[in-house]
């Protein structure tokens, strides 16, 4: 008891401490409560984070922040446009088609399952191999009226996608546009003596920002790379395999495994077990192997070095409690805990000796 009123008396004591505590309790409570209502301000913040650099590089060739501003907004709106009107309409296509055949695939894995017993008799029975295909057993009409009794909801999923497309390109012009004023009304909110959460910031600030555009930028090359490979092999659904592959990196290590399952299944539908098949997942393992042992250290050389046991925890934990949104914005948020991990006071240092003097004009 009296260890536990000694470390509250140490923290509680320090304003800098409380503060951090309140505005970490605050986004907690914000991402559990109204996690969806606040998406689109989120979204709006990722892409102001990658337009941010331009638009400072138009601002020291004495173009206005406005002007820059609306630049960047305009290009955002023409890609929103474009993956509207030519790459959503492909990736549906491809992804009802791959639906259609999805029976036939799934009859198809489970003739080659039964055939596994005549070629090795000694590891596999055949009642070991009819419970598998029991397993597998899908009832397709059932499934795909699921899919059509949800259609409403699909349908009101896209209307507010659209609302989306219009808000987000405005809020990110605003952001740009106002950015200092923004930042100056926040700062109004953080404690006068604040070197702790100015320090938390600042962490914060360069390795997010390095993380978004890392990030955005690998998720193009390696869209675009699969694309390439898939479309050079003569893979079906190339654009649709691709684009997953390519988002997929926003999942570290899981995203890159989970998506092995639907390649193969393709490869296998169009080929059967013969040395297409083998190929697709020999291009695919290297490109994988490419990204995480060439790419991933030369376009985050400067970001965090996360853990992947800290990467997987985050994605757990934040995907567990915001869905989806959750997951992609599991690391951005492990970025944020480890940057107040680093800043937290350490056992046996005085608090203001932990933080830098304000008055000498050091960073940490």
């Amino acid at each position: 008891m009296n260890v536990f009123r000694a470390w509250f008396v140490r923290y509680a004591s320090d304003p800098q401490l409380v503060s951090l505590i309140l505005i970490l309790l605050a986004g907690l409570a914000l991402v559990l409560f109204a996690g969806q209502l606040v998406t689109p301000v989120l979204a709006a913040l990722v892409i102001a984070y990658l337009c941010d650099a331009p638009v400072e590089r138009l601002e020291r060739w004495h173009v206005p922040r406005s002007l820059g501003a609306a630049l960047m907004a305009v290009m955002l709106i023409l890609a929103v446009v474009w993956v509207s009107f030519a790459l959503l309409p492909l990736l549906t296509r491809q992804a009802g088609q791959v639906i259609q055949e999805l029976p036939g695939l799934v009859h198809r894995s489970q003739d080659w399952i039964r055939s596994l017993p005549a070629q090795y008799p000694s590891l596999i029975t055949r009642g070991q191999i009819n419970g598998l295909v029991s397993s597998m057993s899908i009832d397709f009409g059932e499934w795909r009226q699921a899919l059509v009794s949800r259609s409403l909801m699909v349908g009101a999923g896209l209307l507010y996608l659209t609302v989306y497309m219009v808000l987000v390109p405005l809020m990110v012009f605003f952001m740009l546009r106002d950015k200092r004023l923004l930042m100056r009304w926040c700062g109004g909110f953080v404690p006068k003596n604040g070197a702790l959460l100015r320090r938390v910031w600042d962490e914060v600030n360069v390795q997010l920002g390095n993380y978004i555009r890392g990030k955005a930028l690998e998720i193009l090359i390696v869209w675009i790379a699969a694309y390439l490979v898939f479309w050079a092999l003569g893979l079906n659904y190339a654009m649709l395999l691709s684009a997953l592959v390519g988002f997929s990196v926003l999942v570290p290590y899981v995203g890159a495994f989970g998506m092995t399952i639907p390649v193969m299944l393709v490869a296998y539908a169009q080929w059967g077990m013969e040395t297409e098949t083998l190929t697709v997942l020999v291009a695919y393992t290297v490109l994988q192997m490419a990204d995480g042992n060439v790419l991933v250290p030369i376009l985050f050389s400067e970001a965090v070095n996360l853990h992947p046991v800290a990467i997987i925890t985050a994605v757990l934990f934040f995907g567990g409690i915001w869905g989806f949104w959750g997951v992609f914005f599991a690391i951005p948020l492990a970025t944020l805990v480890h940057a107040v991990i680093n800043a937290w006071p350490r056992q046996g240092t005085a608090i203001g000796a932990a933080m830098p003097d304000e008055t000498s004009g050091t960073t940490p």
